[in-house]
């Protein structure tokens, strides 16, 4: 399908093109002041015929719903790996393959870590597990020092009041108990207290614990009796965690501590522990205020054994530039290519009709007479497996042998490891951009983004050399089937302003020069958008890492995380325009001389934005 008009001949520039190098002509430096602009190139094609052959595989029921660990995943990445060696994409995985192991370790962890409190010349020292816990990932060892703290109230600012300023420093919060007593799960109350504060930028966290409930003494491992025995012989050590990162990184230390320690903490303290304790208790929030006069020092010391280890792998691909120094940057281009694996009923998991809105949106549909379809969906969330959501009741009327119980996935994320697939063709057969382009299937984005987490710790390519991460999932469908509007032409664009506003910018002039636009819509990247889409695929765990990201995606719909989640219902011509959009936008960045700036201004769009250029 030709998606715009254009003369191959090398004398023809589109008209937005033309006015950009007309204005660099007059105008040199404000050429230089922008980032990368759309190429003028005879562009590859995206091969919508072969989209369609690559997903009725990659979503049949002979992968078995390409659940991580799996040999219907093992049987994904030998198919995606065949179709680069097939196109003479250089393989970037290990001992010259196109696979990186991905390696889930479980560790046993010793915390040596202490905490020392100097006030009026008196220091205590307290180590892990003497009136004080720090966490089992608390990460590799470092000392930290400090001036006094900032006592931050329960880590929620009141309504309208500003939140203090931690930035650089210790935050202190507390919480009251929970209304069932002690023990239990009372101490997660404490996670957006902490969250908040490593949020602003503090340097350390100290939380007040809830008092812990009596347990027995656990028994050493290699204790004899009936413990021992209910193991059986060569049972394996239980890990304390298992993690898919790194370990020995430093990290922002948190930890929560007792009354005890809280006592002497605020012995200067312009208000004291008991008084600030009773307080919380009888449902009164305290003011934050600052503590000086007391010298706190935070020594971590952790040592991770490895005790277990699961392997699974991403693909990953390269087409290398064709700049003699330009080619060592790289556009990283992927998708997951895991899904959920099957169904033990044949019920589905995400237990609702489409996705959640805003405020803004809800009344904007209520306004316009459409009744909203969403409800609330399964506790295990967006990314669970089928062991982490509960499963809705089988369906009776359908005998149980009748029944479709694999989780093909096709939409979810099939359709965006085909376009990916697309798009390496397109690179592979087409012109060949300044810098190098990366390719990457990620594995187990579902059971908790596996495969890029581990990426961007042990990376193919260093990640500050890499110009954006360009994410798609999900791009094979209308959101919500276009029961809650018309949602034909739309694609959803998330976090390509956040960290670079080239980033957005680039992508927006891109689709102005398509004879039919797409529609960008930018309600997903609003910050405070219910589902929270920015944290929940593969691109979070290179945005964590100040990598320029955007994330590509058609919304959600009624076969979300089920069995019908089918490649009949996959909008192929669609998805062939999105590819072709998201191909160019990675060439142009490939292309460009000018670097993707970092300038990290944050969400600027969300409800309600058009697709506008931003300005630097």
């Amino acid at each position: 399908m030709s998606l715009r008009g254009r003369s191959f001949g090398g004398i023809c520039l589109r008209s937005g093109v033309a006015a950009v190098a007309l204005a660099a002509f007059i105008l040199p430096w404000a050429w230089a002041a922008q980032g990368p602009k759309p190429a003028s190139v005879p562009y590859a094609r995206i091969d919508e015929a072969g989209m369609r052959e690559w997903l009725t595989y990659l979503s049949s029921d002979q992968l078995q719903g390409r659940q991580v660990f799996t040999e219907g995943y093992g049987l994904a990445t030998a198919y995606v790996a065949d179709r680069l060696k097939e196109w003479g994409v250089r393989p970037l995985g290990d001992d010259g393959t196109y696979f990186q192991t991905v390696r889930l370790r479980g560790f046993r962890v010793t915390r040596n870590s202490s905490v020392t409190v100097e006030i009026n010349g008196q220091s205590r020292t307290y180590k892990h597990g003497d009136h004080v816990t720090f966490p089992v990932n608390g990460g590799g060892r470092q000392t930290l020092k400090f001036d006094g703290f900032e006592f931050i109230g329960t880590g929620t600012p009141a309504r309208g009041a500003p939140a203090p300023d931690v930035k650089g420093k210790l935050a202190v919060w507390m919480a009251p108990a929970p209304a069932g007593g002690p023990g239990g799960r009372g101490g997660n109350r404490g996670r957006g207290g902490a969250g908040a504060a490593i949020g602003q930028g503090a340097a350390a966290v100290i939380g007040l614990a809830a008092p812990a409930a009596q347990t027995a003494a656990p028994q050493p491992a290699n204790a004899g009796g009936a413990a021992a025995r209910g193991r059986g012989r060569g049972a394996a050590v239980q890990p304390d965690f298992t993690s898919i990162q790194r370990v020995d990184g430093l990290a922002t230390p948190q930890f929560t501590a007792d009354n005890q320690f809280f006592e002497f903490l605020f012995s200067s303290a312009p208000t004291s522990f008991p008084d600030l304790k009773a307080a919380l208790d009888n449902g009164e929030a305290p003011a934050p205020f600052a503590v000086s006069g007391v010298k706190i020092t935070i020594d971590i010391d952790n040592t991770f054994d490895v005790v277990s280890q699961q392997l699974t792998r991403n693909v990953v691909g390269l087409i290398e530039g064709a700049d003699p120094a330009l080619k060592n940057t790289y556009v990283m281009l992927g998708a997951h290519l895991d899904h959920v694996g099957y169904s033990q009923n044949g019920a589905g998991q995400g237990g609702g009709n489409c996705r959640q809105r805003g405020a803004a949106a809800l009344a904007a549909l209520r306004e316009a007479g459409i009744t909203p379809q969403n409800a609330p969906r399964g506790r295990g969330g967006p990314n669970a497996g089928p062991a982490g959501a509960p499963q809705g009741p089988a369906p009776a009327a359908v005998p149980f042998e009748q029944r479709d119980l694999i989780y093909n996935g096709a939409d979810d994320d099939g359709s965006g490891s085909t376009a990916v697939l697309a798009i390496a063709k397109a690179f592979a057969t087409g012109p060949k951009p300044k810098r190098s382009v990366i390719f990457i299937w990620h594995a187990g984005e579902e059971s908790g983004l596996y495969g890029s987490r581990y990426n961007a710790d042990y990376p193919v390519v260093p990640l500050e050399k890499v110009q954006a991460v360009l994410n798609i999932d999900m791009v094979g469908r209308d959101d919500c089937n276009d029961l809650e509007g018309d949602y034909t032409n739309t694609l959803f664009v998330v976090g390509a302003d956040r960290i670079s506003t080239d980033l957005h910018n680039v992508i927006v002039e891109t689709n102005r020069t398509f004879q039919s636009p797409l529609k960008l819509d930018y309600e997903l990247n609003d910050a405070a958008d219910p589902e929270n889409i920015y944290t929940r695929s593969d691109h979070y765990s290179y945005a964590v890492k100040g990598v320029p990201i955007a994330f590509f995606t058609t919304g959600l719909h009624p076969d979300y995380h089920r069995p019908s989640d089918s490649v009949e219902k996959i909008l192929f011509p669609k998805m062939a325009r999105i590819a072709q959009l998201i191909y160019e936008v990675g060439y142009s960045i490939a292309d460009s001389e000018r670097d993707v700036e970092r300038d990290n201004k944050g969400p600027r769009t969300g409800f309600g934005s058009q697709a506008d250029v931003l300005p630097r």
